[in-house]
């Protein structure tokens, strides 16, 4: 008797500044799906957070011009329904299993995890809250700090307090070489290497364009940038070490050299560092991981400077999948392939559901019939 096939809904796309990042990794991710065991349906988040149905996000995943494909589907749609950025997902037979590759807003944030949770469906990845602090940069620092994990300082300036936060005081406290990132965008997105008051002022503006809340962080001269990935539930394990070193004269590993031409990029897998670093970079991740309350996967990025000291940089959740994504990489060097990783991505998916349904959200007491009576002795 053949075993009946699990119906995944394929999520990519979205309305970040990785939409077209997403497309890529959906497409390998799609590649590497055994089709003997997953029924695939694939759902294209649209630039204007519009949820495409199959039949358009097929096309489009085929090579059809995207705008052209897109403006066709919003002539089909009644645009101001109620439900209209999701109305897609009730076009096709009931799914079993959500696996968004969302890179960035919607995807990272929490907000795709909230929909998963009221449809009561299982999914890939960490929940609502974990998801939401581990894009923000802001909270995940806060957390870090927490849990004892070495991370570079920081200033949060926001609206409402950027007048306070000149050069020169920048300079004063966090050192004459810092880098400013929106708390809330992946990839590289907005995040400005500075070193002098123009250069501030520019990457300030910039960056304030993408999130009203913006990161200004103690630069690394001359870092060595090593990244890990993480896999499981409860237990997680930890793979090998992986590096990345950027074309001499490039900044930093930045959205160009990540994705536009990545041809001067060189990855060190495995990275070669001594076994206290490898042991202490892992244990800070794992560490991180549970604090974070991160469930199914995680790339973990460290910069470590001139002296062998390792600086946690920033967890995502929802890693890439492109060609050149380093979570699946350091994954095959460490034993467990393409397929294979995907395959226990959605088992972890599945027995994260099956765990959190045996959570109660009703209140009972032990030993009372009547919820709400009182007792007295």
């Amino acid at each position: 008797m053949t075993e009946k096939k699990l119906h995944v809904a394929l999520l990519f796309g979205g309305n970040s500044s990785e939409h077209d990042v997403s497309k890529r990794s959906a497409h390998n991710i799609y590649d590497g799906m055994d089709k003997d065991k997953y029924d695939v349906s694939i759902f294209m988040f649209t630039k204007d957070g519009i949820l495409l149905d199959n039949e358009a996000s097929q096309r489009i995943f085929d090579g059809e011009p995207e705008d052209q494909v897109v403006q066709e589907a919003y002539q089909k749609m009644d645009l101001d329904a109620p439900l209209a950025p999701i109305a897609a997902l009730s076009t096709v037979k009931e799914i079993d299993f959500f696996y968004p590759v969302i890179h960035g807003n919607l995807g990272e944030d929490g907000t795709v995890q909230g929909l998963f949770r009221l449809l009561k469906k299982p999914y890939i990845g960490s929940g609502i809250a974990s998801s939401a602090m581990s894009f923000d940069k802001d909270l995940t620092k806060r957390i870090l700090n927490q849990a004892g994990i070495r991370n570079t300082k920081y200033l949060l300036v926001t609206p409402q307090n950027k007048e306070q936060y000149s050069w020169s005081r920048i300079k004063e406290e966090l050192g004459d070489l810092v880098f400013v990132k929106p708390a809330k965008q992946g990839s590289s997105v907005g995040i400005h290497k500075v070193d002098t008051e123009e250069e501030y002022e520019a990457a300030m503006k910039d960056a304030f364009t993408y999130d009203y809340k913006v990161l200004v962080e103690a630069g690394i001269k001359n870092p060595r940038e090593i990244e890990i990935s993480i896999l499981g539930n409860e237990k997680p394990i930890a793979s090998k070490l992986g590096g990345i070193r950027v074309p001499e004269g490039d900044e930093f590993y930045d959205y160009e050299n990540k994705f536009v031409d990545a041809s001067g990029v060189v990855f060190d897998l495995p990275v070669i560092v001594d076994d206290d670093l490898a042991k202490e970079i892992t244990d800070m991740a794992l560490k991180a991981y549970e604090a974070l309350g991160m469930k199914g996967m995680a790339r973990i990025d460290f910069l470590v400077d001139e002296d062998g000291v390792p600086y946690l940089g920033e967890p995502n959740t929802l890693p890439g999948f492109t060609n050149i994504s380093l979570y699946p990489q350091i994954w095959n060097i460490s034993g467990i392939s393409y397929s294979e990783l995907i395959d226990r991505l959605i088992q972890l998916g599945i027995e994260e559901f099956e765990h959190e349904g045996q959570l109660r959200y009703d209140f009972k007491t032990l030993g009372v019939e009547k919820v709400g009576e009182k007792r007295y002795n």
